[in-house]
């Protein structure tokens, strides 16, 4: 794709306006929120079962993260729409309803075991009912979204990605053997191990998942409506180059933020949890407990607040975009940005959602066995979801002149095929 350099730019996004900290909105949201309190619990678990051999993946699933999240930001800033609302307006409604009713149901579950933890956590530290604790957080994440004003709540979840700094604060206090993370990182070594291999499905599932998809497009879409010089590129081609770089440069710090965080907690239990002999960590809360006697009170103390910190984070993540999933696949009127009032049903479904994660801590469900098979339907429903969104972003029809560039559409079809090969390991690991 070629621009004229010539081209005069929208006053929206001239050169003068942006900073570091005004590129990053919907990519660095996003890729913080990746690393919910269950996410975590993969990292450790990762972490104390093989030590630092598994950190090539983090490596391995960057670019992959960064081409399909650009891809998602993409559809929202080109068209005006989210991944749904293209869906629902190019294609038959068979086939965006079942998706986002999948993804409302994998949302939910993903919900309750973000807030369980998160009730751990406090638990840990505070002592006292964790039951309540996963009430009032509920209460707490999906009342933001509901009462505060959008530029004011997006403020704040840019606020709490600085939770995540808190892994890097525990990888400082403990004794840490560099020279091994750096060969766990740069050198694979594959094993024959089924458990190895399933833990490799299962970190790619929980750094590309579907609900970040539908979150950054939807979050690009709100973004346009919020600035009043913007204007979807298919309309205003002019703001298309420096859109699409804040985009590249949001989606790209988002995600590298993501992973390091994610180095980091497999790193520190690595370190720590592996040799000790502690090779079996099933939720990020087992991770902080077993912690506290290796690494001492203070980096249980980090731990633990930042599982809290990205709960508050990702929980809302997680019921937003289903909400907007489900709204524009509805033809609903969808938006953070919108009174409640305004957006009676889209907002009925964030509470729906919160509230449906936070009853399966009240049920005889186990969580670890509720978050696994919503990690085996997020990784089914992955599959479809990314090709047909290759399919949209290659359309001249719904793109205009901003339908991907040959890089980008190798990188896209890339990732969606490791994506379907990893979905396949994982299942072909569970019933044979």
């Amino acid at each position: 794709m070629h621009f004229d350099a010539t081209m005069k730019r929208s006053p929206a996004i001239s050169p003068s306006k942006p900073r570091l900290l005004g590129l990053l909105g919907p990519g660095l949201i996003t890729g913080a929120s990746d690393d919910d309190p269950s996410g975590i619990g993969t990292y450790s678990q990762a972490g104390a079962q093989f030590g630092f051999a598994l950190s090539w993946t983090l490596l391995f699933s960057y670019p992959l993260m960064v081409v399909i999240q650009e891809i998602s930001g993409r559809i929202g800033r080109t068209t005006g729409r989210g991944i749904a609302g293209n869906l629902r307006k190019h294609y038959p409604g068979w086939l965006s309803l079942p998706i986002v009713l999948v993804l409302f149901v994998a949302n939910s579950i993903n919900i309750g075991a973000d807030l369980g933890a998160m009730g751990d956590a406090t638990g840990l530290l505070l002592g006292g009912p964790r039951l309540l604790y996963i009430v009032l957080f509920g209460l707490l994440c999906a009342g933001l979204q509901i009462v505060m004003q959008y530029s004011r709540y997006i403020s704040v979840l840019k606020w709490l990605t600085i939770s995540l700094f808190a892994y890097f604060g525990t990888v400082i206090v403990v004794h840490v053997p560099w020279a091994d993370v750096a060969h766990g990182l740069f050198v694979p070594s594959p094993s024959s191990d089924v458990n190895f291999w399933t833990t490799v499905v299962a970190i790619l599932g929980t750094t590309i998942s579907p609900y970040l998809f539908f979150w950054q497009a939807s979050q690009e879409v709100e973004d346009i409506k919020a600035v009043p010089e913007r204007e979807p590129l298919v309309r205003e081609p002019r703001q298309g180059p420096s859109a699409l770089q804040r985009i590249r440069v949001d989606t790209s710090i988002g995600m590298a933020f993501s992973n390091l965080v994610a180095l980091a907690i497999m790193t520190t239990t690595g370190a720590t949890l592996h040799t000790a002999g502690i090779t079996s960590i099933e939720t990020s809360g087992q991770a902080a407990e077993a912690l506290r006697p290796l690494a001492g009170d203070f980096a249980i103390a980090v731990f633990t607040l930042g599982i809290v910190g990205t709960g508050l984070l990702s929980v809302p993540v997680l019921a937003g975009s289903a909400a907007y999933a489900l709204g524009e696949a509805r033809g609903w009127t969808t938006g953070l940005a919108r009174r409640p009032k305004e957006a009676v049903a889209f907002y009925t479904t964030i509470a729906i959602a919160t509230v449906i994660g936070l009853s399966l801590n009240f049920l005889p469900i186990n969580p670890i066995q509720a978050l696994f098979w919503s990690a085996v339907v997020n990784g089914v429903v992955a599959v479809p979801i990314m090709g047909t969104m290759m399919v949209i972003t290659t359309s001249r029809a719904i793109m205009g002149e901003f339908r991907l560039s040959k890089p980008l559409q190798i990188g896209g079809w890339l990732a969606t095929a490791v994506m379907a090969i990893a979905t396949a390991g994982m299942l072909a690991a569970q019933f044979y």
